[in-house]
């Protein structure tokens, strides 16, 4: 199932527990897989996992689904005996206010507990993803959307990512160096990969001239040395700049290059919103994709929600090849140039936000829908129809009654289950809106 496995063996007195702590403590594993081969009483367990900085999992899978029971013998009983002390392990950990989750089932091919096993090694690698990651925050946030205003060092303690703080002059620096080979080389990786537009219903729609291409291609060079010097996992980003200067030019061309970036992992988020950035990131380790994404507007005839954003989308899940479209004047930023148009595939979707409590605590917001066909606008966006089981007015009504900050994380498939999984992992709260 791709997890790297540090084995500490058969535990069966507390002496050897204390020494399967010590292993696995300096191993410093993300999850503790416990399985209950037969009895054992819980002083056997617990000095394990109070060794260890991780969450646990406990494994009752017992070898066959059912009993020969007229020839049994206590040998054999013993054997399947797995189910006898997970209650007692339970109320140990319970009391040692440790956390746990338990699968049950068996261990033979095609039962459904190595599904929910596999859900919780998924949940795992996105955890340990975000907690290990370096999200580079460019700039600064968008003046006056209160909401996404971050606390970094909330960032830090509560989800272990590192966010590295960076100048608009790194990337100038960059866009400023960058090689006619390399912007030769990113200008044939954007024509393969997206329609280039030309003009539009939009008043605002551009040319799509030699010189704005070659623009988006250096500055997309820029932000591939930027994203390798400093070793990011996550970027998010906005300048307003003035004047025309190079920094303003320099943030108004970043879009085609933060999708291409997206695409390839490294999520990308605008308008200063760090928060979204890390639920984008945790569902494109899922290969759920995770694309940056608001409420556009409501359809009360069709029943369904518009959803996009302005800026880079996941390319990975776009229904479709995206387009590139030009741009006179950016709505709500400073500048002009190359945009990007896509939808997310068709079928399940889930939305994923990250918000803050009142009392400093980050919290989860997520809800599964549908991204359903239909026109939608050619304004230089991203853009899908959504369709929510409740219906759009009382679904956002209840989305807004969570406190959510504006934008979330759009992915494909239906992920509530891994979703929930990763909240556990993380000690968050999770909110799901139906």
């Amino acid at each position: 199932m791709g997890a790297e496995v540090v084995s500490a063996g058969l535990v069966d007195t507390p002496q050897a527990a204390r020494q399967a702590g010590a292993t696995l403590a300096a191993e410093r594993v993300d999850v503790v897989m416990l399985y209950t081969a037969t009895y054992a009483t819980s002083s056997q367990v617990l000095p394990v996992v109070q060794a260890i900085d991780a969450p646990v999992v406990i494994l009752n899978l017992q070898p066959t689904r059912t009993l020969d029971y007229e020839a049994m013998t206590t040998g054999e009983w013993l054997a399947n005996c797995s189910a006898c002390c997970v209650p007692e392990i339970a109320g140990a950990f319970t009391r040692a206010r440790i956390p746990y989750r338990t699968v049950t089932g068996t261990l033979l091919d095609g039962d459904p507990a190595w599904g929910v096993l596999r859900e919780w090694l998924d949940a795992t690698y996105a955890v340990h993803s975000l907690r290990t990651a370096r999200i580079g925050f460019l700039g600064h946030t968008y003046p006056g959307m209160l909401d996404l205003y971050s606390d970094f060092t909330q960032v830090h303690a509560q989800t272990g990512a590192h966010v590295e703080v960076l100048e608009i002059d790194n990337l100038v620096d960059r866009v400023e160096a960058a090689g006619a080979d390399a912007i030769a080389s990113k200008g044939e990786e954007i024509r393969q990969t997206f329609d280039l537009a030309d003009g539009g219903v939009d008043p605002i729609a551009a040319e799509l001239t030699p010189e704005l291409f070659e623009w988006s291609a250096r500055v997309a060079v820029g932000l591939d040395g930027l994203v390798e010097d400093f070793e990011l996992d996550g970027l998010t980003y906005y300048y307003r700049g003035v004047g025309g200067k190079i920094a303003e030019r320099v943030a108004a061309g970043v879009i085609v290059g933060n999708s291409l970036l997206t695409a390839r992992g490294v999520p990308t988020s605008g308008e200063g919103d760090p928060k979204t950035n890390l639920p984008m990131l945790l569902l494109d380790r899922l290969d759920a994709g995770g694309s940056y994404t608001e409420f556009y507007a409501l359809d009360f005839d069709d029943e369904f929600i518009l959803m996009g954003h302005d800026g880079p989308g996941h390319l990975a899940i776009a229904e479709g090849r995206p387009v590139a479209r030009a741009l006179k004047l950016f709505h709500g930023k400073a500048g002009a140039g190359l945009t990007i148009e896509m939808k997310v595939r068709l079928g399940p979707v889930t939305i994923l936000g990250l918000t803050q409590t009142a009392a400093g605590r980050l919290k989860l917001i997520a809800a599964e829908g549908e991204s359903i066909a239909g026109p939608t606008f050619k304004i230089g966006n991203t853009n899908t129809r959504i369709r929510f089981k409740s219906g759009p007015t009382e679904f956002f009504d209840a989305w807004c009654a969570q406190g959510p900050t504006h934008h979330v994380a759009l992915g494909i498939g239906h992920q509530l289950s891994r979703v929930r999984k990763i909240a556990d992992l993380l000690g968050f709260d999770l909110t799901v809106v139906e």
